[in-house]
């Protein structure tokens, strides 16, 4: 195997090869020096810009790994300390002077001399992001994000005992696959009571977010935190009415093919009654897959599973392992949920997840290991504007990469049955995680237009279009209490107010790279990087285009998505 070349991030050319971050006083003359440097000339200018890029991506960077090792550890006081000083020391204050770089860049006069590909979409960031900066809003931002940390801390410290072992929820899920349905309904049942103990804390942590956001929204001007957050966002691709048209396709379009699946699940179980303990156990009672033995084989077997793809994509596996960028295993202590989180100097990233030798794990990593391509494909862009993609690029490059790896999950199944059981049940998940995305946007859309609402308003619009989304087949009978709270295990709604929808634009945009590789495998995986290698320096339908698929959510696309999806899986039944 050749030796692996680690990269190195760029030399510090304007903050200094020794600067170091312990209090503001460090990083305000820098911002000081942007703020009153004279811009003679475009190379001035472009030169400004570099140098910004370089202050914030040391910024972004030094705030990863606070946040990484905070949710690597989060019983660890020390850690969150750490990460609640930048929180609360730096970002309030990097805010105000972010606002005052936008509105310099926005003034110069060589502005419209910058014709480098990129700096267009930049500048249309930038005016929306001094159109609704308001000074009042950067101590609530500093409060939503303290705040989001305590959603950190409660789930993670939830555990259940199995079998005499205390383990996480992660691991306890993993009873859930067990042909024994009397051992699943007693482990979704104690996860479920696990999750039902902390529902009013949660409940109560939840309005204090709702209102601080809420009181942003009023107070850029905007009719409530919806609206805001869509400019925020920088969503100039599409609207709420879009989203709304995305509900109500997929209620219409996939919602019928979730309804037949579960079905044919009741049916091939012999129950009665479909429980919600039943829906993830193999249907044909085989027990449940294990595609690799603990971390370590899961990264060995996802750099062969690259190298099938493409020996270049499994080199960026080797370079992050090597380098240690790497926490995959469920323990005790740990935040939930699986992460991809970009190192803006060095531009290799760090994946976190908490694997326990299922399926879902490998679909993790595949996923997660799609944003690393992307951080890799994009870390020699020469302004970190560039890099930072919206959530409806990112994800494409997660989502196209778990079907694209699909075709090589050999490396994870050596058992042909294995496999094709594999892929039976990722691509019935897609069909599956259609109608919950549009669930979670819809719930979102309502929290915010009704932000006075009660919590006895908020369980029952929740079940309400819960209804609309979920298969009819499945009883929760003697379990209402639980389906009341399902929407608080979305870490999404809690931390990521509207990041939800991009996963259902996304998804359609991976089933069509995937369509295209099917077809042809070097031209499909050409596209897929094409896009990736753009970054953000166009908009979001070019970079699509460059993938050579469309970014559309109407009907008929979903429709004509859905029916190749339900090709394939007949194919493999």
């Amino acid at each position: 195997m050749e030796e692996i070349a680690i990269p190195q991030r760029k030399a510090r050319k304007f903050i200094g090869e020794e600067f170091l971050l312990t209090s503001w006083a460090e990083v305000q003359p820098l911002y000081e020096n942007l703020v009153n440097r004279p811009i003679n000339n475009v190379q001035e200018l472009r030169q400004w810009f570099i140098d910004r890029s370089e202050l914030e991506s040391y910024l972004s960077e030094n705030m990863a790994w606070r946040y990484i090792k905070m949710t690597c550890d989060t019983a660890s006081e020390e850690k969150q300390k750490n990460y609640h000083f930048f929180v609360e020391q730096i970002l309030p204050n990097a805010s105000a002077y972010d606002d005052q770089l936008n509105k310099k860049a926005l003034e110069s006069p060589y502005l419209s001399q910058l014709q480098d590909k990129g700096f267009d979409i930049s500048v249309r960031g930038m005016k929306k992001a001094v159109e609704i900066f308001r000074e009042e809003n950067i101590p609530l931002a500093t409060q939503v994000q303290t705040k989001q940390t305590e959603y950190q801390v409660i789930t993670g410290g939830m555990t259940v005992n199995m079998n005499g072992e205390e383990m996480t929820l992660q691991k306890a899920g993993d009873f859930l696959l067990s042909p024994d349905r009397a051992v699943r309904e007693e482990a979704w049942t104690k996860i479920s009571e696990r999750r039902y103990q902390e529902h009013e804390k949660l409940d109560n942590l939840f309005n204090e977010l709702r209102d601080i956001r809420h009181q942003m929204g009023i107070n850029a001007g905007f009719a409530n935190y919806r609206d805001y957050m869509f400019a925020a966002m920088g969503r100039f691709d599409y609207t709420p009415q879009d989203c709304f048209n995305f509900h109500e396709a997929v209620a219409e379009t996939v919602v019928p093919l979730v309804n037949k699946m579960a079905q044919e699940r009741k049916e091939k179980l012999k129950v009665d009654e479909l429980r919600p303990w039943d829906l993830k156990v193999d249907i044909d009672g085989k027990p449940a897959l294990k595609p690799f033995d603990n971390g370590e084989d899961l990264l060995d077997k996802t750099v062969q599973c690259f190298t099938s793809i493409d020996a270049r994509l499994a080199n960026y596996i080797r370079i992050m392992r090597t380098m240690g960028h790497f926490d995959v295993e469920s323990r005790i202590g740990k935040a939930p949920g699986g992460y991809n989180y970009p190192l803006e100097e060095i531009g290799v990233p760090f994946i976190f997840m908490n694997a326990t030798s299922n399926l879902r794990d490998v679909v993790t990593m595949v996923h997660e290991g799609g944003h690393a391509i992307h951080s890799f494909e994009t870390r020699d862009l020469p302004i970190n504007a560039f890099r930072n993609t919206p959530s409806e690029v990112a994800e494409l490059a997660s989502m196209s990469m778990e079907l694209i790896s699909m075709e090589h999950w050999n490396a994870y199944f050596a058992n042909e049955e294995d496999l094709k059981r594999a892929k039976v049940e990722h691509l019935e998940d897609i069909l599956e995680v259609l109608p919950w995305i549009a669930t979670i946007d819809k719930f979102q859309h309502w929290i915010y237009e009704n932000p006075t609402h009660s919590v006895e308003e908020r369980q029952e619009a929740w079940l309400k279009i819960y209804e609309l989304f979920t298969d009819s087949v499945t009883s929760w009978k003697g379990f209402e209490r639980f389906k009341k709270y399902v929407w608080q295990r979305q870490l999404h709604v809690f931390e990521l107010p509207f990041y939800y929808i991009e996963y259902g634009m996304a998804q359609l945009g991976a089933i069509s790279v995937w369509r295209n590789y099917k077809q042809d495998t070097q031209e499909g995986l050409a596209g897929y990087l094409n896009a990736l290698k753009l970054g953000y320096t166009a908009p979001i339908g070019k970079i699509y285009e460059a993938a050579n698929i469309k970014f559309d959510f109407s009907k008929e696309y979903i429709a004509e998505l859905m029916a190749f999806v339900e090709g394939e899986l007949e194919k493999l039944k």
